[in-house]
């Protein structure tokens, strides 16, 4: 495939590379085993104190002083340029970026992103460091180099100390994208040598010094210390990673957040006999207070008796600052939380809240039938008159668990959340003013997105996060979900709720690495084999177009085509542009689009809405999402719009359709783990049918292929810091 499935594209080496990587392998192995040594003299960086700068490294392994940053200095006041003066000094950065940009061979194109990135000073940057380019979106290392030639000439030498400081932070970055929140010394210099970089060892040194990377050195257990051929009396091998600032940075305050809501949680107590549940001095709260709950527009305390009644003894927010007001916290005791389990509608369920009384961190895992025990917990801790609340990652996904629960106003999407579109509000110390939150579809959070969700919450809150272990990982860096589950820091419920159903049973088999036949008596299932290819798209947009419909009575537009990747003759675009071709055939008159066209719209990595384009015009595309809601993309958006009949199964995540078609082409192999074919078939909710030209290559997968592995540290950090707080 010629994309990678969480959106990385794959590595190419460039023909410089073929001069690299001459040494001996003792040679080499000596050169790495030498600077992580050199690494491990200089040391993790330590986080900058709170609104400081970063400390310098004071020395590197050779006792050369490394030179700090000189103080910002304050610039004299001045009269702040007005809006038409912005535009000028904008529009001339760009014009001068596209000179510079043109000289060295770029496209021209680059210049918004470059400003963007580098400020109205872009031109010049660029211009005394061509490498710089390496940092923009779609920027490749030949493409840097050969922009370096245009405007350097023959000093833009393979050696050059500028390309070196682009090129590791690049290779961490393409790491990122693929899952990777830290690296291995020994894999940069690997990509280094086989970019043509004469001495990668000196680069990556350079990199620590100035802050470019972080280093880390980590100890070896299990396994992974077998591998390496750790001896029981002997000190446990390490190994020495390389971290990007934002991703080391994530994973230290994602570690530092778990422990402090487990260390600052105090489980409630039952009150003395003699003391009433509920107190008879002070006011009632205020009808202003009640229609307060929700996001700042008080929009959410609307849609629901339930959620409404909750705030009254609940939260009660001010309706005109969406800020909560003081009050006492509820403190249900182990009597009420034991009725509360009791009356939970399973047994999973019932342990479930048995566990997050006692407990501020909790783990769920299962399946799509097990998404009503949260469900069951959110009603139980709202009835003990606490705020509690659910975020999912999809609007769908919210819909779908509205429907599980009797307080659907208390169930938002994450992003809604966080951005305070919808939720609790937020208290005077800016936490969200809730007392439990449950995160459904928690494997999907990368390390950042997971460490902005621990930030904003108050100390002692209780986390439930539930998900289906089984499902890909997040689209952004790190294994949020899997390596809390594997540090085993704080209690895990799951499920015994199974996934009915022909459907479930195949995904239930896949789980565990078994692909069997399943009975499927109305079509629940269906397989079918392809030559190559181009009989695979021919099958699919068959069945979405004709035999799904027509046998199943469910509509094309109920049914999605997913493939591992978007290129090839069965990706994506191949597959857009046959659905295309067969429903709704036109010029694509509105930027590559007509009225009818199904779209999808990614604002952000991991994220995408289905849509469906109504109109166009001088103003922009005109979407209506699955909501029902719409919204005009501009212009200058309308590139991240996609063709929505066939996703990659990274974008389909957190969403199912009544039927889904899963196009398997011949070079699919490479890519497929079982975590890929359990995500991609557990995406039909009637109907699954698989177009199947992979051969072995897909019970292989299943069988032996678990998942693509990752390189992250929250696990280590974990065990250093989290053990004695649990």
């Amino acid at each position: 495939m010629s994309d990678t499935e969480n959106g990385a594209p794959e590595e190419t080496t460039g023909g410089s590379a073929s001069s690299a990587g001459s040494a001996r392998p003792v040679d080499k192995a000596a050169a790495i085993a030498e600077l992580a040594q050199r690494i491990r003299s200089v040391g993790p960086q330590a986080a900058p104190p709170e609104g400081g700068d970063r400390p310098a490294v004071a020395e590197d392994a050779k006792g050369a002083e490394a030179p700090a940053t000189a103080p910002a200095t304050t610039p004299t006041p001045g009269p702040a340029p007005g809006p038409g003066e912005l535009d000028r000094q904008r529009a001339q950065a760009l014009k001068d970026t596209a000179e510079v940009l043109t000289a060295g061979g770029a496209p021209m194109e680059l210049a918004a992103a470059a400003v963007a990135e580098f400020g109205d000073g872009a031109a010049e940057q660029l211009r005394s460091d061509p490498w710089a380019v390496l940092s923009l979106p779609g920027v490749r290392p030949d493409h840097a180099d050969g922009f370096a030639r245009g405007l350097l000439g023959p000093a833009a030498g393979p050696g050059d100390p500028r390309r070196a400081q682009a090129l590791v932070p690049w290779l961490l970055e393409q790491a990122a994208l693929r899952g990777h929140s830290a690296v291995e010394v020994a894999e940069i210099a690997a990509g280094l040598d086989r970019h043509g970089l004469p001495d990668s060892a000196a680069a990556i040194q350079a990199a620590v010094l100035d802050g470019r990377a972080m280093p880390f050195q980590e100890e070896l257990t299990g396994p992974e210390a077998h591998t390496a051929g750790g001896d029981e009396d002997e000190e446990p091998p390490t190994r020495t990673l390389l971290a990007l600032e934002r991703l080391a940075l994530a994973e230290e305050s994602l570690a530092d957040g778990l422990v402090r809501l487990m260390s600052t949680f105090v489980p409630g107590e039952d009150s003395e006999p003699d003391e009433d549940s509920v107190p008879d001095e002070g006011p009632e709260p205020s009808e202003e207070a009640d229609a307060g709950e929700g996001s700042d527009s008080g929009e959410a305390a609307d849609l629901s008796e339930d959620a409404d009644s909750a705030a009254r003894s609940g939260s009660g927010e001010h309706a005109d600052s969406g800020e909560a007001a003081p009050r006492a916290p509820a403190m249900p005791g182990p009597t009420a939380w034991a009725a509360a389990g009791e009356a939970a509608p399973s047994s999973s369920a019932t342990a479930l809240i048995q566990a997050v009384a006692d407990s501020a961190l909790v783990l769920h895992t299962g399946g799509e039938a097990a998404r009503a025990e949260p469900a069951a917990l959110l009603a139980a801790t709202r009835g003990l008159g606490l705020r509690a609340w659910a975020a999912t990652w999809t609007d769908q996904g919210r819909e779908s668990f509205a429907a599980l629960t009797d307080a659907p106003a208390a169930v938002v999407t994450l992003a809604d959340l966080l951005s305070g579109a919808a939720g609790p509000g937020r208290s005077s110390d800016g936490t969200l003013a809730l007392d439990v939150l449950v995160v459904l579809d928690a494997p999907l959070l990368d390390v950042e997105l997971a460490a902005t969700v621990l930030e904003s919450l108050a100390d002692g809150t209780r986390l439930v996060l539930s998900g289906d272990p089984g499902q890909l990982w997040s689209a952004g860096p790190g294994r949020f979900f899997a390596d809390l589950l594997a540090a085993k820091v704080c209690p895990a419920v799951a499920s015994r709720t199974p996934d009915f159903g022909p459907i479930g049973e195949l995904v239930s088999g896949i789980g565990i690495g078994e692909l069997q036949p399943v009975e499927a008596p109305d079509k629940e299932v269906v397989i079918l084999t392809a030559k190559d290819g181009g009989e695979a798209v021919h099958r699919a947009i068959q069945l979405l177009t004709d035999s799904i419909p027509r046998a199943l009575g469910i509509p094309a537009e109920q049914v999605v085509l997913l493939t591992p990747g978007h290129g090839g003759p069965a990706g994506t675009r191949g597959l857009n542009a046959a659905a295309k071709a067969r429903l709704n055939p036109g010029p694509g008159r509105f930027g590559g689009f007509d009225p009818g066209d199904r779209v999808v719209e990614s604002p952000a990595p991991g994220i995408t809405r289905p849509a469906r384009v109504l109109d166009g015009d001088a103003t922009g595309l005109h979407l209506e999402y699955a909501d029902g809601s719409r919204r005009t993309v501009p212009p200058a958006e309308a590139a991240r719009l996609r063709h929505g009949w066939a996703l990659t199964v990274h974008q389909a995540l957190g969403r199912r359709w009544p039927g889904a078609v899963v196009v398997l082409p011949e070079d699919a192999g490479p890519v497929l783990t079982r975590q890929w074919v359990y995500t991609a078939f557990g995406r039909g909710e009637r109907h699954l049918s698989v177009v199947h030209a992979a051969g072995p290559a897909l019970a292989q997968a299943v069988a032996e292929r678990p998942a693509q592995p990752r390189t992250t540290r929250l696990r280590a950090i974990l065990a250093e810091n989290a053990a004695s707080a649990y």
